[in-house]
């Protein structure tokens, strides 16, 4: 269970780092051609979003690779559950109505949870 931890977990860091840089980084111009949504929402919530992204990546990662508070790899894989959620709701109440990658990552984070749970 715990190889298939570090490879899921692993794919989704790799995601979400990307993610939540690229949100980050780019200007609204930028990002509109990848994300519609980008629009319906103020710049700086986009930034904190690619920041949550960045952070909850590294939770997954870093707490049970070090040892040290790998309960927060838990926590970070609820996160964007909650996230993804979130996410969803935002292609369906909009235009784009593309919400494949979505439940993806939800199903993806969903399942890492429970062998999250061998790290409290």
């Amino acid at each position: 269970m715990t190889i298939a931890y570090w490879i899921l977990a692993g794919l989704l860091s790799l995601f979400y780092v990307y993610a939540g840089a690229t949100k980050v980084i780019r200007s609204r111009d930028r990002l509109r051609p990848m994300m519609a949504w980008v629009d319906r929402m103020p710049l700086a919530a986009v930034r904190a979003l690619g920041t949550v992204e960045v952070l909850g990546a590294t939770g997954l990662i870093l707490p049970p690779l070090t040892g040290v508070a790998a309960w927060l790899a838990l926590g970070a894989a609820a996160g964007f559950v909650l996230l993804q959620v979130g996410a969803t709701a935002v292609h369906l109440t909009g235009e784009d109505r593309q919400v494949t990658l979505n439940v993806v990552l939800l199903a993806a984070t969903a399942v890492i949870i429970w062998p999250a749970t061998t790290w409290l």
